[in-house]
């Protein structure tokens, strides 16, 4: 389905599973699109409602000038939210999706039931950070091209035995990749390097909060997800061993597992 932002911004989102009492929003990360979640949303369909959209700029969404603000995108959801009629859900975000998920969460705590942050972190951009991604949106901006993102981020996304041994994960990231414009991939970045730290809010939220931590990630260190999920009152980490940055296609089961029981609770 499509709805269209305030803004006038087309967004457009997959919803899988009928039962809308029991909601769960999957939320992509950067460079990608909702087709990173294929795996866990056929598995929690089953049970759940899967609302999975293309953040602005990326997939089958519009890509307007950015910075794409990590309220704005929370915004987007919230409006395709109430285009459902969905009241409150369950939110999971990975690497720049759980920046909009906890942007999503200040902004209407009272919608959120769980939170799920895979793969993603609580600390803002260092300067030397963002400086590197405003650099990098110019760079793909001029171009209009996904490669200079590819070329920087591929090589530290995956595991080193993901790497070595299963070239279709890696195929299967840059195809999802490529799926983006240079515009896009731009309103990304400049929002990200913008985005302001969510320490302060981890205390506040007394939902169920889990923390999914690949153990070879080179983006996020396994203590500081460790230490992430120490922050909130009601928050647990898991672990999945064998992976790097992306979880959902290195190990899929190990995270459609943890979601199940996480929604559980």
């Amino acid at each position: 389905m499509q709805v269209l932002a305030d803004d006038g911004a087309r967004i457009d989102a997959s919803i899988d599973g009928r039962d809308r009492e029991r909601s769960v929003v999957l939320i992509h990360g950067f460079p990608f699109t909702r087709a990173v979640w294929t795996m866990q949303s056929e598995a929690l369909a089953k049970t759940f409602c899967v609302v999975s959209p293309d953040l602005r700029g990326a997939g089958n969404s519009s890509a307007p000038q950015g910075p794409y603000l990590m309220e704005r995108l929370a915004a987007d959801i919230a409006a395709l939210l109430d285009a459902l009629g969905i009241e409150r859900s369950a939110f999971v975000g990975h690497s720049m999706g759980g920046y909009v998920a906890l942007a999503f969460a200040r902004m209407f705590t009272e919608r959120v039931t769980h939170l799920a942050l895979v793969s993603s972190r609580l600390r803002a951009d260092t300067l030397q950070e963002a400086a590197a991604r405003r650099g990098l949106a110019d760079l793909v901006e001029s171009q209009d091209s996904m490669e200079p993102v590819i070329t920087a981020y591929m090589p530290r996304l995956l595991a080193p035995q993901t790497r070595a041994s299963r070239a279709d994960i890696a195929e299967r990231a840059t195809e999802i990749a490529r799926a983006i414009t240079g515009v896009g991939a731009a309103g990304a970045l400049r929002g990200m390097a913008l985005r302001a730290a969510s320490d302060d809010i981890a205390g506040d939220l007394g939902v169920p909060v889990m923390v999914v931590a690949g153990g070879s990630d080179a983006v996020i260190p396994l203590e500081e997800a460790r230490a992430d999920a120490g922050r909130f009152e009601r928050g647990r980490l898991v672990v999945c061993q064998s992976s790097g940055h992306l979880p959902m296609l290195e190990e899929p089961a190990c995270v459609a597992e943890a979601l199940e029981v996480w929604l559980n609770e």
